[in-house]
């Protein structure tokens, strides 16, 4: 069974000519799993780390707040874990967790869509898809069922018409990689979302003199042939 993509974070520094590693593990992940959710949705995100006294913090950034974290203004801190009761369109944004001596982990973008006009969202892993899985798309709608006949597209060309609004995609492949959304006929079309497909984990080497407390200038991301998303038309 593939592991589910690790964030690896190394920490290397230098005293009297001699190099020292400091090894740190941690995931960010989201339950439910999806990087679109509907106003009113419950979401807990949980920082999963194999140190336990690493000290993770969940930040975020949104179109109006940056690098803030849980509990000041928004979400309930619980353990290694963030919950937010209640999505709201200003919950929209990239979260991670972030440690004491700098490091972060993998990065998640949340969408929450709030307009009676756009109440469907496509269901999809919000984490990066191991090459060879299978994935399921869901095309939802808030205030119907979720059965409905839809159509999925990748990077803006039509896929495949589904009669029950589910689209699984079986043994995923780095071609499978791009730009998704779905329509409900009479019912209008999802946002859209990024899916990455890797083959290995992700990697990120943090190089810090030993004067540093704060290695953040210094992070330097290695992604193993992944393909990082580009903005999402306007």
């Amino acid at each position: 069974v593939p592991l589910s993509p690790m964030l690896i974070l190394v920490k290397v520094y230098t005293r009297n000519d001699q190099f020292f590693i400091l090894t740190l593990t941690a995931r960010l992940t989201v339950s439910p799993s999806s990087s679109q959710l509907f106003k009113g949705d419950f979401v807990s995100l949980s920082c999963e780390e194999d140190d336990s006294s690493a000290g993770w913090t969940l930040r975020r950034n949104t179109s109006k707040r940056q690098r803030t974290q849980c509990g000041s203004t928004w979400g309930k801190p619980a353990g290694s874990s963030c919950n937010i009761t209640l999505m709201i369109p200003q919950d929209s944004g990239v979260y991670w967790c972030e440690s004491r001596e700098g490091p972060i982990s993998n990065m998640v973008n949340l969408t929450v869509t709030g307009k009676l006009s756009v109440w469907m969202i496509l269901q999809s892993p919000v984490l990066p898809v191991m090459e060879g899985d299978d994935v399921t798309l869901l095309c939802k709608t808030k205030t119907t069922p979720s059965n409905l006949p839809a159509a999925f597209y990748k990077d803006g060309s039509l896929i495949r018409k589904q009669p029950t609004g589910h689209m699984t995609i079986q043994h995923v492949s780095r071609s499978d990689e791009g730009l998704y959304k779905c329509d409900i006929s009479g019912h209008g079309e999802s946002p859209s979302s990024w899916i990455t497909v890797t083959g290995d984990t992700l990697t990120c080497l943090c190089f810090c003199s030993f004067q540093h407390s704060q290695c953040d200038d210094n992070l330097m991301t290695t992604k193993n042939h992944i393909t990082p998303p580009p903005p999402l038309p306007s």
